[in-house]
């Protein structure tokens, strides 16, 4: 009888209700989940029973989804900022980040325990059998609690943090000496030499010379100065800047060179790389290389720099093809790339592809060309890196003060 029959669609009579309800929410994750808690059906004993059928569930699906773009389009209170509208929220919130993608979902999980077996004013050793040199390690400005960004669009920061949310690889792109055992004099004084430049520069966390040796520059408590302009985003949101969000691991090799790094070093960085996961939690996803965070944006562009544009040995790292992650740069803030960054990839990546295909997805969505689309996310790029200068400036201003 009609009567017994389960409703499946969503309950359209109270939108007006919902919509008020919903357009205070300001978190357009939290106000995606209360459309659809408002708009499900009652749970029966029946509808518990046919909600395990796939039509029964896809026609609820798509119908609170109809409503939820509805009313996040529909006129209301706009959060503040250029980029802060539901219907880029909407259109953000789809870009979900290394998540968004079916190869990032094989995620290498965050190693075994790896402990400190001995210290000294010179070393330290590990269980997982790395050895760091500290003779060379240096102080540089404490890291400062830095913000992270809403993957759904606002231009504001959605949290802040202090602890390290990644690794990037460099290369140091010095001078090299042929890998053989009648150079060995030379290729240990370019060590040395390099070890000197980058601990006045304050370059990276550590580096790993061509030996294997892996050697502590920059604290782990300290910010390097390693990323400069620099786009990334994990799980928790987007981070911007990374001198203060990411550890920096360089090593002693040259872009382009017939032999990217020895296996000596491969080995010392897989362990370097154990270590500092496990210490700090550190998502796979979030351990990438330079060429894949770095951006210009003078004229908003990625590949500002191209160490490991390519051939980065991500298995030897134990680490998934970090290469096959769509690059935020591109989906969050509409950064475009040129020929001679392709040509540093060697061929394109599978994340360039990605991104771009979400890109041109979320314009359709927004009924607008990738042009026009790229341009609002620009703005929102434009928004924080203002913010973020005005927030330094006054930093510096208080700190000037104090003194």
């Amino acid at each position: 009888m009609p009567s017994q029959i389960p409703r499946l669609t969503p309950n359209f009579s109270a939108t007006p209700r919902i919509e008020r309800r919903a357009s205070r929410i300001a978190d357009p994750v939290e106000r995606l989940r209360f459309l659809r808690r408002a708009t499900s059906p009652p749970r029966t004993a029946e509808s518990h029973r046919t909600r395990r059928r796939p039509a029964g569930r896809l026609a609820r699906n798509a119908g609170w989804l109809a409503l939820a773009a509805a009313i996040v389009l529909a006129p209301g209170p706009r959060p503040a900022g250029s980029a802060g509208t539901f219907k880029q929220e909407r259109g953000l919130l789809a870009a979900a980040g290394p998540a968004a993608s079916p190869e990032t979902q094989t995620i290498a999980p965050v190693p075994e325990r790896v402990w400190r077996v001995e210290r000294s004013e010179s070393s330290e050793a590990y269980s997982n059998g790395l050895h760091v040199d500290l003779t060379f390690q240096v102080s540089n400005r404490p890291r400062a609690r830095y913000p992270i960004y809403s993957l759904a669009g606002a231009s504001t920061a959605a949290k802040t943090s202090d602890a390290p949310a990644g690794i990037v690889f460099h290369t140091t792109e010095s001078l090299l000496a042929p890998f053989e055992e009648d150079q060995n004099r030379r290729l240990k004084q370019l060590g040395r030499n390099l070890l000197e430049v980058i601990r006045q520069e304050r370059a990276y966390h550590y580096l790993i010379d061509r030996f294997g040796r892996v050697f502590s520059v920059v604290a782990e408590s300290d910010a390097a100065n390693h990323a400069g302009y620099s786009v990334w985003a994990g799980t928790d949101g987007i981070y911007v800047n990374l001198n203060d969000s990411f550890l920096a691991v360089a090593f002693e090799a040259q872009t382009g060179a017939a032999e990217a790094v020895t296996p000596a070093q491969i080995a010392a960085g897989k362990a370097l790389t154990e270590m500092l996961r496990f210490r700090y939690g550190i998502d796979a996803a979030n351990c990438i290389t330079h060429a894949q965070v770095s951006v210009n944006p003078r004229n908003m562009v990625i590949g500002e720099h191209y160490d490991w544009a390519s051939d980065f040995p991500f298995a030897g790292m134990g680490l998934p093809d970090n290469y096959a992650i769509p690059l935020p740069s591109l989906y969050a803030f509409g950064f475009g790339y040129g020929a001679a960054f392709v040509h540093a990839t060697g061929s394109r990546w599978q994340g360039l592809d990605l991104a771009e295909q979400q890109v041109a997805k979320q314009a359709a969505l927004e009924g607008i060309t990738t042009s026009q689309y790229r341009a609002m996310l620009r703005h929102r790029y434009q928004d924080i890196t203002s913010a973020r200068t005005s927030t330094e400036s006054k930093e510096d201003e208080s700190e000037g003060a104090a003194k």
